[in-house]
């Protein structure tokens, strides 16, 4: 039987490709030949999952300014907003919720991207 296996990427509009191409190489370290490129096989979490989660408003994307935010798993929360924070970019809040800790920042787009580090394997 045909099944979803995973999150393939996420795609959207941007004013100058190239500067948020290179935003994400020098800021989040992610490059690839097609955009930011992220291997499954170099996750090592415990159960690692990616989720589709909807909402009825845009609250939860702001100070976003798009109708969407970006998810990135990370190995380590308190490095990367150590890195961000050297390419002299703002971590607008940090939160460690027990089973992830979360960070976000926004990206040259104005998307809100929403780091976060795995804990605890879902329930």
């Amino acid at each position: 039987m045909a099944k979803v296996t995973g999150l393939g990427g996420v795609f959207y509009v941007a004013k100058d490709p190239a500067a948020t191409r290179q935003w994400y190489r020098d800021v989040l370290g992610i490059d690839g030949e097609y955009g930011p490129q992220m291997l499954w096989s170099e996750e090592t979490g415990d159960q690692p999952y990616s989720l589709i989660s909807h909402f009825t408003d845009t609250e939860y994307m702001k100070p976003g300014t798009a109708n969407f935010m970006i998810n990135l798993r990370v190995d380590d929360l308190d490095g990367m907003i150590a890195k961000v924070k050297a390419a002299g970019m703002e971590i607008l809040d940090s939160v460690d919720e027990g089973y992830g800790k979360f960070a976000w920042l926004l990206d040259p787009n104005g998307v809100k991207i929403e780091l976060w580090q795995q804990c605890a394997p879902p329930e």
